[in-house]
């Protein structure tokens, strides 16, 4: 719903972000205006990317992204322009083919804005190391400024200053703000990643290829997320561009101000001199009557006047001098005194006021109404101050009334009391003596019974703590006998665990047989010369994949992993408990025989050349050596 201009009051930073936040979650307009450009913007990257990846030609992917990027300009204009009719339109409901229109018909202005606006950033982020991002705010309303149609888009970042005004500290408070993009930016890579946990763990679906692409450490990943918190975050940056410009005209403008200036009436100088001094003249007499004059007593029977609203007279007696340009006569201590006058006194001041606007709003003669106005608040600064001095009066006459009751008055002294007889306690009765003489009698019987200590002559040379403390420390020795027993037997099979290790086949030799893909079924030796024989035909995807098989097939003969079909490579990565310096290598390897062999990424000579010189330290290890007794 569009709100009118006269009622906008300028607003921080927190308070514009806010704004736009709720305008964004409330109004699908923007996001259908501005989605449809980030979207281009994120599939041309993400496009262009994979070019530079796969050695092919950027020339076209640049080309795709550069019109995504003009289309993410006539989607920022025309959502600039839809922001500006909800906030200030004319209509109830803007539409957004009409923004569109509207955008379409500033067509070329817009791209000359998106071609000015990447050169001043690419530029000054350059040349300012990057300072430039927050400290530069004015470019941010370009768009904004670009639909308003003023001036020329070739000076838009002065222009867009100008019209911000004193809203550029706004406009960089909100910049700084809009770094809340990167919480967005690590929310997203979390909660993708968490999503394919849940898959893999809840449904059972196979997404290592997945997990692999969702990891930090994979630039086209982070190039996807920081397109897409990019494009979320386009809606909010048209509301926060088309809010800036409002707060700055109602900043420049002072729209509130002006609102409450054409409220009130024009003036007319068509009065003669004469017939002013002869007004002016009337009114101190009646000022004077009004004020002066002693109030009847008991002149109308009680109740007959309606009470006077005190703080309503006082807001007309300001408001009058504020339509004769006389603020200052309402100002200090006049209002005070207004205030202390009683309800009597507010009777006279409303008649008062009440003439004061006759003589401004009817008559239009507000020199002879600062005349009366002066002199009216002077009687009633003097009334006031009688006022006081009779209540000053009152109140003292009324403490000494109070002070002089009885309760107030001093007490004569008391007579010290005459010292008084002890009267002895009474008898207890049977019962209380039968109790007494109850407890006395089993005091008695338990004492007379209790037992008495005896001494014990022993004929052992040492004392009974002696001999157990004796027998705390031999059961301490054996405790620390018996730790040290078992450290040991576990640092000797540590080290028996440490040696040469023993193949050990979980699968007969016949299961080998009838599977030539198991790992197990050739020694590392077998499947190395089979790669490098396949690579000598041209089949080199075929080559990688045997190699890996024969570093799988060594690893499980030292022990380092347990080969078992169920498996992925990347639990044998993660199960590995062979040397630390193998663990990088072997993560290499299967990385890259991932992306060759399910990922269908081409395999070249050189590709399998630097694959087989990363296997060849592995599978050149020493083979294990045969348990003794074997």
């Amino acid at each position: 719903m569009a709100v009118s201009a006269l009622e906008l009051r300028p607003r921080g930073p927190v308070a514009l972000m806010d704004a736009a936040l709720r305008l964004c979650a409330r109004d699908a307009g923007v996001w259908a205006l501005t989605l449809p450009g980030g979207a281009a913007v994120v599939a041309a990257l993400l496009h262009l990317l994979d070019a530079v990846e796969h050695g092919r030609s950027p020339t076209l992917p640049a080309l795709y992204v550069t019109l995504a990027w003009f289309l993410r300009g006539v989607g920022q204009g025309a959502a600039c322009h839809y922001v500006q009719e909800v906030l200030l339109g004319a209509k109830a409901e803007p539409s957004v083919r009409q923004s569109l229109r509207a955008a379409l018909s500033r067509l070329p202005a817009l791209f000359i804005a998106v071609a000015y606006l990447a050169c001043f950033n690419v530029l000054t982020l350059t040349f300012t190391l990057g300072i430039s991002l927050f400290l530069l705010s004015a470019q941010g309303v370009g768009y904004a400024v670009t639909m308003q149609g003023r001036g020329s888009p070739l000076k838009l970042y002065g222009l867009g200053a100008r019209l911000l005004g004193p809203s550029r500290g706004t406009a960089t408070a909100v910049r700084w703000l809009m770094s809340v993009q990167v919480l967005v930016f690590l929310n997203l890579h979390v909660g993708l990643n968490f999503l394919l946990y849940l898959g893999r763990q809840l449904v059972g679906i196979d997404l290592t290829f997945a997990e692999r692409f969702a990891s930090l450490d994979n630039p086209p990943w982070l190039v996807f997320l920081a397109a897409t918190t990019f494009a979320l975050f386009e809606p909010l940056r048209a509301a926060t561009a088309t809010l800036l410009l409002v707060d700055g005209r109602v900043r420049q403008e002072g729209l509130d101000l002006l609102a409450a200036v054409q409220q009130l009436p024009e003036r007319s100088r068509q009065r003669g001199p004469l017939a002013a001094k002869g007004v002016a003249a009337a009114g101190l007499l009646l000022a004077g009557l009004l004020l002066a004059a002693p109030a009847p007593v008991q002149a109308a029977p009680e109740g007959a006047t309606a009470p006077v609203d005190r703080q309503a007279v006082r807001a007309r007696l300001v408001k009058v001098a504020t339509a004769c340009e006389l603020p200052e006569q309402v100002e200090g201590p006049a209002l005070r005194d207004l205030d202390a006058l009683d309800a009597r006194e507010t009777v006279k001041l409303e008649r008062f006021v009440r003439h004061l606007e006759r003589l401004a709003y009817d008559d239009e003669d507000c020199e002879t109404a600062a005349v009366t106005l002066e002199d009216g608040l002077a009687q009633v600064t003097a009334t006031a101050e009688a006022q006081a001095r009779a209540d000053a009066r009152a109140a003292t006459d009324r403490a000494r009334s109070i002070l002089a009751r009885p309760e107030f008055q001093e007490r004569p002294e008391k007579a010290p009391d005459a010292p008084q007889e002890e009267v002895p306690p009474p008898e207890p009765g049977w019962w209380r003596r039968f109790i007494d003489r109850l407890g006395e009698w089993l005091r008695d019987f338990f004492k007379r019974h209790e037992p008495r200590p005896r001494s014990r002559e022993t004929a052992l040379p040492v004392s009974g703590g002696a001999a157990a403390n004796a027998v705390v420390v031999v059961l301490v020795a054996l405790t620390l006998a018996v730790l040290g027993v078992v450290l040991v037997s576990i640092l000797r099979r540590k080290r028996e665990a440490s040696g040469p290790a023993l193949e050990v086949r979980t699968v007969d030799a016949a299961a080998l047989a009838g599977s030539p893909d198991h790992a197990l079924s050739r020694p590392p030796e077998g499947w190395a010369h089979l790669a490098d024989a396949l690579a000598a035909k041209g089949e080199y995807r075929e080559a990688v994949r045997n190699l890996y098989l024969a570093l799988l097939s060594r690893l499980h003969r030292d022990g380092a992993i347990h080969y078992d079909e169920t498996l992925s490579n990347w639990d044998y990565l993660r199960a590995f408990r062979g040397r630390p310096e193998v663990r990088a290598p072997f993560r290499e390897l299967t990385r890259r025989f991932d992306f060759a062999w399910y990922g269908n990424v081409p395999v070249g000579a050189d590709g399998y050349s630097e694959f087989r010189a990363l296997t060849a330290p592995l599978l050149a290890a020493p083979p294990a050596l045969e348990a003794a007794g074997a």
